[in-house]
């Protein structure tokens, strides 16, 4: 269990996170590194930990923390992240080192994190606006992970079952501040920038 003190008294000193969620697929990545190349003076990425092994061209500490699950188990006993959840057989994770990383340097902090690990924010004190990315359809989505050519069939279906659960959650009352629904990615992405141009003016007159 999260400790909410200590989330409270460790991640509050920033401006506040933001939360992108949404099954694999729908776009989120994609939206949210846009989002950070146009703004890099105003948001910041907290880089999960994870189990898995890395994907090709992604680097560990930037993409994923890369770590072993006796390790990252030992993490989450002592309180170390503020969310956690086993996808496939890999643990995923984020810690409140990464969040705080990125607080200190006065940025807005995204989160890119699952729907346990939304329920699992919920129950801390860290206060993040919470979006989610969804596809149109799962017709569209099933095509996005079939183009990828990363899945096996069976890690693939197993992504589709778990976007089911994500979109049917994603649509309960108070779950979400907001939902965007990426049929186009500029559309999809105006929309996103339209939510946060507050924040993002406020970190910017902070360090004008």
């Amino acid at each position: 269990m999260v400790n909410s003190r200590a989330v409270k008294k460790r991640t509050m000193s920033g401006p506040r996170p933001v939360v992108l969620s949404g099954p694999s697929g729908a776009g989120k990545s994609t939206l949210m590194k846009r989002l950070m190349k146009d703004h890099e003076d105003v948001f910041g990425f907290s880089v999960s930990h994870t189990t898995r092994n890395p994907r090709p061209g992604e680097e560990d500490g930037k993409d994923y923390h890369f770590t072993t699950k006796d390790a990252m188990e030992e993490g989450i006993d002592n309180g170390e992240f503020i969310e956690n959840a086993e996808f496939s057989g890999n643990l995923y994770g984020t810690s409140k080192a990464a969040i705080e990383d990125v607080q200190a340097k006065n940025l807005i902090c995204i989160l890119d994190v699952d729907i346990q690990g939304v329920k699992r924010i919920k129950e801390t004190d860290l206060n993040p606006i919470y979006i989610s990315i969804q596809p149109p359809s799962m017709e569209v989505l099933e095509k996005r992970l079939r183009d990828r050519q990363t899945e096996t069939e069976e890690s693939l279906q197993k992504r589709l079952e778990a976007a089911r659960i994500d979109m049917e959650l994603s649509n309960e009352p108070g779950v979400f501040d907001v939902v965007i629904i990426n049929d186009d990615l500029e559309r999809a992405y105006e929309e996103l920038k339209d939510i946060l141009s507050d924040d993002i003016q406020k970190v910017q007159e902070a360090k004008s």
